[in-house]
């Protein structure tokens, strides 16, 4: 090699751009055209179903603040978000006063070794959370679960699960940070519309919405969800259902 190409060769690496080669057109953009790129970067999280539009609709779930969910609705679909969440890696804590109804799901999962644990109303252990072990707490306490000592906090989300508008729905949706609400009568829709805004649009919606679709309603927007299932999610919990 000539004294020319080996000096040409230490530049190059100097420079970082690599042995002397096959040689490519770098690729680069105007300040002018920076505005044209886009990224499909979105939440992570949970997928919980699709939006009207056929696109991935994500639940942020393990977070280092408090994140507090109610769900008025069935629950199919509070077993869907635990199971998608375990999947994920989240360590589920079920508070229930029905355990019958959620065995299948713990025997599917190892026995409660793998990422899912049922206790019974106001029984619910300490979870040490952390980044690495994040949880989510169900709350499958029946129409008027009782204040616990189960909180959200810092990687510990909670889900309350309402089986239909009950006294303490207005107290549960002041303190969410997210409101699921699946198909409820005329009336509920009415009482619905005076504990949170909800459009006119959304009010005479709600009693006719099917099985397995969800109105997710944050504080500056609101998403219908059909929420999916697997075929594994088909055998172990059935097919979409809005009743139990």
């Amino acid at each position: 090699m000539s004294a020319t190409a080996v000096s040409a060769a230490r530049e190059l690496l100097r420079t970082g751009l690599g042995l002397i080669g096959p040689r490519h057109a770098r690729h680069s953009v105007s300040v002018e055209q920076l505005d044209a790129l886009s990224l499909p970067i979105g939440d992570d999280g949970v997928v919980i179903g699709v939006d009207p539009e056929g696109r991935p609709s994500v639940l942020g779930l393990n977070r280092p603040t408090s994140y507090d969910v109610t769900l008025i609705g069935g629950l199919w679909t509070a077993q869907v978000i635990a199971l998608r969440a375990a999947a994920t890696g989240a360590r589920v804590a079920v508070e229930t006063g029905r355990p019958q109804a959620w065995m299948q799901m713990v025997h599917a999962m190892g026995g409660g070794q793998n990422g899912l644990a049922v206790h019974d109303v106001g029984r619910v252990p300490p979870q040490g959370t952390s980044p690495g072990t994040p949880v989510l707490v169900v709350r499958d306490c029946g129409m008027q679960p009782p204040r616990g000592r189960v909180a959200s906090g810092p990687w510990q989300s909670v889900l309350t699960l309402l089986p239909y508008l009950s006294p303490v729905a207005p107290r549960l949706i002041r303190q969410a940070r997210l409101v699921g609400v699946q198909r409820i009568s005329p009336d509920e829709a009415g009482e619905l519309s005076r504990a949170m805004p909800l459009p006119e649009a959304d009010r005479e919606a709600l009693p006719t919405l099917p099985d397995g679709v969800t109105l997710w309603c944050g504080d500056r927007d609101r998403q219908y969800v059909m929420t999916q299932p697997t075929e594994a999610e088909i055998g172990l919990l059935g097919m979409p259902r809005r009743m139990d």
